[in-house]
């Protein structure tokens, strides 16, 4: 799998030495021995690798990567260029053009959003090819959760966006006052007309960010 090379490596240094982590990254490099898994192993930790831990405005959690040949890219929600937009960030544009007017552009590369300090966090890293969830269980959660962790330790203003349970689980972790923590139903076309639409989450993100001496983020993705 790819390494981590920027300011996360030290936080995480610990977790790198530990039994389940020895344990993990055994199975991982097993099922990429013996099955297709996504992401390709050298984009495994691109969350951390794009977003540096000093630069990060925001965190949107995820779940497991999209397990179809050629989605993952190792960003939660976010698929390579060339890839038909999938239906949880096509809703995720549309709420972004009722909230700020953004145009719904024709790619879901978010990579965009990763360079200017939003972290797109997927709990679980890796995914055997068309098996939701398959890697789920095998210690991917309690790296990420430490993860987490060292991202509610930072002593500065940080917006979570927890969107459905599993994410909304993580909340128990935040326990920050400088943080926003911004909760609303998952995306997927289940449940995003449940309060995932109408929810305003980029607009509320910005106006934290502006009213803490922040950057706000342009969330324009642009088309390719």
């Amino acid at each position: 799998m790819g390494a981590i090379d920027n300011d996360w490596l030290e936080p995480l240094s610990g977790e790198f030495k530990k039994p389940y982590y020895r344990e993990l990254y055994q199975k991982v490099k097993k099922e990429y021995e013996t099955t297709q898994v996504f992401p390709d192993p050298n984009d495994v930790f691109n969350a951390f690798q794009f977003t540096p831990l000093s630069k990060v405005k925001a965190v949107i959690l995820g779940q497991d990567p999209y397990h179809n040949v050629g989605q993952a890219h190792g960003l939660c929600f976010s698929v390579k260029p060339d890839v038909d937009i999938p239906p949880s960030l096509v809703n995720i544009y549309q709420e972004l053009k009722e909230d700020l007017g953004c145009e719904i552009p024709n790619n879901g590369y978010l990579k965009k959003w990763a360079d200017q300090g939003i972290m797109l966090l997927n709990t679980v890293l890796t995914v055997r090819a068309h098996a939701a969830n398959s890697h789920q269980g095998i210690g991917w959660e309690t790296f990420t959760d430490a993860a987490i962790k060292i991202l509610n330790e930072q002593d500065r203003p940080m917006v979570f966006l927890l969107w459905g349970r599993p994410a909304q689980n993580k909340k128990v972790m935040l326990t920050n006052p400088k943080h926003l923590i911004l909760e609303a139903p998952h995306p997927s076309p289940l449940s995003a007309y449940r309060g995932f639409f109408g929810c305003r989450h980029f607009s509320k993100t910005n106006a934290y960010l502006e009213a803490n001496g922040i950057t706000p983020i342009d969330w324009q993705i642009e088309n390719i």
